[in-house]
């Protein structure tokens, strides 16, 4: 299923959103001019979860090697579809968070997010030597607040089926929750999985995706939803308003 728009409409300008946005194609735009240095660059600033464990005991601690990860990680991408898909969704539901937010509560729900997601990546792998890149844990913290925010709010959908594609407007609870579903019925599998191969961070999705429903319930204290969204036609009140894993 790919999201195409929601029916929620911002009342202010979602400049911390275009910010993250623009720094992650600045990165990715960076990393196409590297050549043969990309794997080395993902090695450095990827979050490995064998260094965050046994590379501390073996070779000590180092900020650059196990703190600026943490948060570098979460502005390195993998490829072009890597970067686009992860993006979109931060297109789609990170403005009506921010709107909803504010600027820097917004910020600190993202990057908050993309802390925890990388931290139960870790816990699920500890011992892999695999760099984890990518926001979608971050995002993924996004996507939980929106569900928490609006939750009756309606997603205009792409579904394809076979060689035919169907659209249709999903309530936005039912979209997440189908969403959050795969992320568990993968996550599962993969912990069958050899830790040190490359693939999707799932559980990063998950840590990611609970803790921005956590964080959402703190950082609205004293926020106000929009008046009225837009819905089909009506105005209507909200309801409450290189080689590595790809996170």
């Amino acid at each position: 299923m790919i999201p195409l728009r929601d029916n929620v409409k911002t009342q202010q300008l979602p400049l911390a959103n275009y910010l993250l946005i623009a720094v992650n194609i600045a990165v990715f735009a960076h990393e196409l001019t590297l050549g043969d240095a990309l794997s080395s660059f993902v090695q450095e600033f990827g979050l490995i979860p064998w260094e965050m464990t046994r590379g501390i005991e073996q070779d000590g601690f180092s900020v650059h090697r196990h703190i600026v990860p943490w948060f570098s990680a979460m502005f390195v991408h993998g490829g072009w579809l890597h970067l686009i898909s992860n993006l979109w969704f931060l297109h789609i539901f990170g403005d009506n968070v921010e709107d909803r937010l504010g600027k820097g509560r917004f910020l600190v729900l993202y990057l908050s997010g993309g802390l925890v997601a990388g931290l139960a990546q870790v816990i699920v792998g500890p011992s892999s030597d695999v760099p984890m890149v990518g926001a979608s844990g971050a995002i993924s913290a996004v996507v939980g607040a929106y569900l928490l925010f609006y939750p009756r709010a309606r997603v205009l959908t792409l579904i394809p089926i076979f060689i035919l594609f169907y659209f249709a407007q999903i309530p936005a609870f039912v979209f997440i929750g189908i969403w959050f579903f795969i992320q568990v019925l993968y996550g599962q599998a993969a912990l069958n999985e050899a830790t040190g191969g490359g693939g999707v961070a799932w559980w990063a999705h998950i840590g990611g995706f609970l803790s921005g429903l956590l964080l959402a319930l703190v950082l609205r204290t004293g926020t106000h939803a929009p008046q009225v969204i837009e819905f089909k036609g009506r105005r209507v009140s909200p309801f409450g308003g290189a080689r590595g894993k790809k996170g």
